[in-house]
């Protein structure tokens, strides 16, 4: 026969292992939450990024043909001047 010690320290043992088991399933809740955040925020910043790297690609693009035309009044402007000088 067991004794009433032994029942006892089952009875302890299982409380202590139900508890245990109650807490990793909490734990593992609230790490998928983290997770999830996580990841959500992630997304969040790639898509400002990726929207960023659009805006400027495309300021990018627009940008050169302004300052082709900048460039070629400046290249012109010197030849005016110079003609215009008398000589010394």
């Amino acid at each position: 026969m067991t004794s009433t010690k032994s029942v006892e320290q089952r009875l302890v043992a299982a409380a202590k292992k139900a508890g245990k088991e109650r807490e990793a399933v909490q734990a593992m809740r609230e790490y998928q939450a983290e997770k999830a955040r996580v990841d959500a925020n992630t997304e969040r910043l790639r898509a400002l990024r990726l929207a960023k790297e659009q805006a400027d690609a495309q300021a990018e693009a627009s940008k050169p043909a302004a300052t082709e035309k900048a460039a070629s009044r400046a290249a012109n402007r010197p030849r005016a001047a110079a003609r215009s000088r008398t000589p010394a």
